[in-house]
């Protein structure tokens, strides 16, 4: 078994299946003097699966202080584990202030990577994410919401946020009205047996959504499309559209850029996205 060293662990947990729990993840839980999570109650679950019986300290915005004086004198001499209740901490969770304290006294600080939504949302979205924005939670009230999407319409890159089941509906009502030409990916109950991706427009997503209404669960990963903004970028290359759509039904993405690299003359960067486009908007 692994002997951790006194320090903070920041310890990813699964958001769904329990399988996905790395064998390092596991050991690191095991061997843990004390536990710092999101909700005793959820994380009990997991500890009770595991067949681990340890105390658990609760942290969230309102005690972080509280909870770093009650272990500030175990710091330099326990090894301290940060869970939150699915996924990997302190992304829209509570422990900032936590992993702060432990960095500016030098206390040894580590992580146990594995789980989390906002990668393998953007992986199984089909958009490109060499670069992206995280946004974060969407809001609860109207005004904020409204804000929060007029926000996202400056932003060019692939952006991703999380969405409560209670605010899914009104989310893409509000994503159509306000960002009705970018394509966007939702991901549902990711990892789990009743895992299912939705893309298009937010339109078609929210209708597809709406046979499911009354039994939303959990929470759920919103994917947009970057932004086609510049119209003039693109000169020139609307005329292939149709052969790109029939290239792509026989070629590779990287090989339909290339032969019409070789047909246009445009550098494959701006057929690189204007074809990514194009594969979209036809799924």
């Amino acid at each position: 078994m692994i002997k951790n060293i006194p320090g903070l662990y920041i310890v990813a947990t699964p958001i769904g299946n329990l399988m996905d729990l790395s064998d390092r993840a596991r050991e690191t839980i095991k061997s843990a003097d004390i536990i710092i999570c999101e909700n005793p109650k959820h994380s009990l679950k997991l500890l009770n699966n595991l067949g681990i019986k340890k105390k658990l300290i609760a942290l969230h915005d309102h005690n972080e202080k509280l909870v770093i004086d009650k272990i500030k004198s175990d710091m330099q001499s326990n090894s301290i584990i940060l869970i939150s209740d699915a996924g990997s901490p302190l992304i829209s969770d509570p422990g900032y202030k936590l992993v702060r304290y432990f960095i500016e006294n030098n206390i040894n600080i580590t992580t146990v990577p594995g789980p989390n939504s906002i990668i393998p949302a953007l992986q199984m979205s089909g958009f490109p994410i060499n670069e992206f924005f995280y946004a974060g939670y969407f809001p609860k009230s109207e005004k904020q919401m409204l804000s929060f999407v007029s926000k996202l319409n400056n932003i060019d890159q692939t952006i991703v946020f999380l969405v409560s089941r209670h605010k899914i509906d009104r989310c893409l009502e509000i994503l159509y009205l306000k960002l009705m030409k970018r394509l966007i990916c939702v991901c549902k109950e990711m990892t789990k047996i009743n895992e299912k991706i939705y893309r298009g427009s937010s339109l078609e997503v929210r209708e597809e959504l709406s046979s499911f209404k009354n039994n939303l669960k959990g929470e759920f990963v919103v994917v947009i499309n970057q932004s086609i903004k510049e119209k003039s970028e693109f000169l020139g290359l609307e005329k292939y559209e149709k052969e790109i759509i029939k290239l792509l039904e026989k070629f590779s993405l990287t090989d339909v850029v290339e032969i019409v690299h070789k047909l246009s003359g445009k550098t494959k960067n701006k057929i690189y996205k204007w074809v990514l486009h194009i594969k979209s908007s036809h799924n």
